[in-house]
């Protein structure tokens, strides 16, 4: 039995969180099955059309898909999974480990033009493409390695090691510390002007969640905190992490900015993210866009009591 095809939309705490819900069975039980694979990968399955990691965007928008007969004989195939009951692969081009990076803002215009329930597809497919183009060598021994469960896994060529090796999530952590009302946002130097989000950082090896809001808070704003809770989580192909939403309480509001993670970090009323929300010119800041989810965490927050 296959499973059911999700949802176009997740919400969490009726959050709708973009990147996730993508409308596709990931069938692992065909994954598994070699026989099952071959029988799929025929030359009329369905192909997403990628320019190394970004959307081919189509005329009439959302994303464009071809057939396996299309595919470069040399690249390798991921099974995405089935879409209304049909095989769904995506390839990756030789040599594309190699290739110039797309500068963020050309990447960012070119997603702006996919609609909410293509991103996730689009998001898992980029991933696992990426992962591959990086991972061709196995990190025991260093032979080459292969692709195996449709994509999946890789698998050391290396009969003395044949190591297996997984696409590759990193836990990222991003917050809002609260304190009598106010909310705590910070910047970087590559943000826009007057742009202010969430502090986040990476969860290290042998922390909890909660220990690592409390680490990263105090390393960048020089406070400790407390009450810690989950909020939401949105995976973010940019390369392969999964950002982990969460809210806490400052024990006190006097800042100590580390300048090597952070440009500017201050408090902010409740009314000025509302009229950043809302997009008035006379809110003090600008916050990240919808589809980000620092956007999402402050529109929670303000809908709390």
């Amino acid at each position: 039995m296959t499973r059911p095809e999700a949802s176009g939309e997740i919400v969490t705490h009726r959050l709708p969180i973009v990147f996730a819900g993508a409308r596709i069975d990931r069938a692992d039980p065909v994954r598994s099955d070699p026989a099952r694979l071959a029988e799929l990968m025929q030359p009329h399955a369905r192909l997403l059309r990628l320019d190394g990691l970004e959307p081919v965007l189509p005329a009439g928008g959302g994303l464009s898909w071809g057939t396996l007969a299309e595919a470069d004989p040399a690249a390798e195939l991921v099974f995405l999974g089935l879409r209304d009951g049909e095989a769904c692969f995506a390839a990756v081009a030789p040599g594309l480990a190699g290739r110039a990076a797309v500068p963020m803002p050309e990447v960012w215009r070119m997603i702006g033009a996919l609609p909410d329930e293509e991103l996730a597809l689009y998001g898992g497919a980029r991933m696992l493409v990426d992962w591959h183009a990086r991972h061709r060598f196995c990190a025991r021994c260093g032979a080459p390695t292969v692709l195996a469960k449709g994509g999946w896994q890789r698998s050391c060529a290396a009969s003395e090691c044949r190591a297996d090796h997984f696409p590759r999530v990193d836990p990222v952590t991003i917050m809002l510390v609260e304190h009598e009302g106010d909310l705590l946002l910070g910047r970087q130097p590559r943000f826009p002007p007057r742009s202010y989000s969430a502090l986040a950082g990476f969860v290290e090896p042998g922390e909890t969640v909660e220990e690592a809001v409390a680490r990263e808070v105090q390393e960048e704003a020089g406070i400790a905190v407390t009450e810690v809770r989950y909020v939401a989580s949105q995976p973010w192909p940019f390369p392969s992490s999964l950002m982990i939403g969460c809210h806490a309480r400052a024990l006190s509001r006097q800042l100590t900015i580390d300048a090597t993670e952070l440009e500017d970090a201050r408090w902010f009323t409740r009314r000025e993210v509302e009229l950043a929300l809302a997009g008035d010119p006379a809110a003090p800041l600008l916050v990240p866009p919808r589809r980000a989810i620092a956007h999402q965490l402050l529109v929670w927050w303000l809908a709390q009591d």
